[in-house]
């Protein structure tokens, strides 16, 4: 497996937040976390990442076990985490954002980020504190994909954006994952999951509660409604 988190236990200090986690991703999936806020979403990625180390249970990535390596070991294993914060340098420019994740032998150069971000090029000499919202999230994306990762991780990539911003990354991830780029993602937008995903996991007090492919979780009003309290129209 591709990615593969078993049975894994998370705390911060003495609360026990992930519990008995289990979860996969298959090489070029694109699969959504879903859950209420508080749920352990957030918590998931940060042990996959080696932020918050599972205290028990197994976390591997190609088969080969990363449940104990540092972040930035697992990070050279080419997976890269975007966060919620985006942590762009607000005062290095676009372009030099971008340079700076260069990683030698990527197939995506500068010029391939700005077919796909073309907003980006447009702003290429401003510094990242400039940028809107969306164009902050874009250039997070840009910069990780300069790194030539073989898993995306994302948190909450469209969270508080304008829903014609929404539509734009939307699009973009879309061509990034028919690209081959295999990617997890976080995110309550139940629109933009059931347009992206594969598949689905719902976590619950930090427990995977439901699992399903994307089909089956469009058609599934009830755990919506139990476990995220919305329906998707559409």
């Amino acid at each position: 497996m591709f990615l593969s988190v078993e049975h894994i236990d998370s705390f911060y200090g003495q609360s026990h937040i992930l519990q008995d986690v289990s979860l996969h991703v298959a090489e070029g999936e694109l699969v959504c976390l879903l859950g209420r806020n508080g749920a352990g979403k957030s918590t998931t990625l940060k042990s996959i990442m080696g932020i918050v180390r599972a205290k028990n249970g197994r976390i591997a990535f190609k088969d080969s076990d990363i449940t104990r390596l540092p972040t930035w070991q697992i990070a050279d294993r080419n997976i890269c985490l975007i966060p919620e914060q985006r942590g762009i340098f607000r005062r290095l420019t676009v372009e030099e954002n971008l340079k700076i994740a260069a990683h030698k032998g990527s197939r995506w150069s500068l010029d391939t980020i700005y077919k796909v971000f073309p907003r980006l090029k447009e702003r290429r000499r401003n510094g990242g504190g400039q940028l809107s919202g969306g164009e902050q999230q874009m250039l997070a994306i840009g910069r990780a994909l300069m790194n030539a990762p073989d898993l995306l991780i994302l948190d909450e990539p469209v969270e508080g954006l304008a829903p014609v911003i929404v539509e734009e990354i939307v699009r973009q991830l879309r061509e990034i994952h028919d690209a081959g780029i295999t990617v997890l993602l976080v995110e309550q937008n139940l629109e933009v999951c059931t347009q992206l995903a594969d598949r689905h996991y719902i976590l619950e007090s930090g427990h995977i509660v439901y699992e399903a492919d994307n089909a089956t979780f469009k058609a599934d009003e009830k755990v919506k409604d139990k476990y995220l309290s919305v329906g998707v129209t559409g």
